[in-house]
């Protein structure tokens, strides 16, 4: 409780206004169960003109975290169901986005061990909204000044990452041929619709492989041999005549 009187008495005493103008928008997804703080990060956020998320379901932290695509997660450690540690090492299996830590745990090993477990920063409660914002800045700047994002697509627990083209099912990662995982992504990308033969083969002829209808059968047939062995059966449906549906 002291820790929130001392946070609200830090926020009324700053005038950010100053800080507006912010060109681009960035994505920030607040892990955060004392709504007080979450709720005073996510006004700060649109000061700078983020897009700020404030996680409501601390079970499917992943799951948000692929549907929303954030540039840089907000991240407590003490937290309902799995602790923050779990999280960052989750989000670490099929992402390097900045992860920044918020605690109340102030000493050095709550530190060290945020740090190996992926985090890139951290901030002790309770904190000044300018340090934090300067911190963000700075893993904003340092990450994206000079790359673009790559971002996951997800569905059914697995996690297909655009960066490196690997697939994250659990604990597994599962090994994908250029073509195979050229095939995922169209279909991820069109989840909920029917993709066609026609289509899928046009996606694959334009990275300049040579693709013909018994060969996208193969390609495909293989594919779900792999899903199927990691334990993704029936990931994709096939619509008779029509193509190939995930949904």
């Amino acid at each position: 409780m002291e820790m929130g009187i001392a946070f609200w008495r830090i926020i009324g005493n700053n005038d950010f206004s100053k800080y507006k103008g912010q060109k681009r928008m960035y994505k920030i997804m607040i892990v955060e169960d004392d709504m007080r703080i979450a709720q005073a990060i996510q006004k700060q956020a649109a000061v700078w003109n983020w897009e700020a998320l404030i996680v409501d379901n601390f079970r499917t932290v992943l799951e948000t975290y692929a549907e929303f695509q954030p540039h840089i997660v907000l991240l407590d450690i003490s937290l309902p169901f799995f602790n923050g540690y779990h999280w960052c090492s989750e989000i670490r299996k099929i992402s390097n986005v900045p992860i920044l830590f918020l605690s109340s745990a102030s000493d050095n090993m709550s530190m060290i061990m945020a740090m190996n477990m992926g985090a890139d920063d951290f901030v002790m409660k309770p904190f000044d909204l300018s340090v934090l914002t300067a911190k963000i800045q700075a893993l904003l700047r340092r990450t994206y000044d000079f790359a673009a994002t790559a971002p996951v697509l997800e569905h059914r627990g697995a996690f297909l990452n655009t960066g490196d083209d690997t697939l994250m099912y659990g604990e597994r990662k599962i090994p994908l041929t250029k073509n195979e995982y050229r095939i995922l992504l169209c279909l991820l990308e069109n989840k909920g619709n029917v993709v066609s033969r026609e289509k899928l083969m046009e996606r694959l002829w334009k990275t300049e492989s040579f693709i013909d209808d018994n060969t996208l059968t193969v390609n495909i047939n293989r594919l779900r041999k792999k899903l199927d062995t990691a334990g993704l059966e029936e990931f994709i449906t096939t619509k008779v005549g029509v193509g190939y549906l995930i949904s």
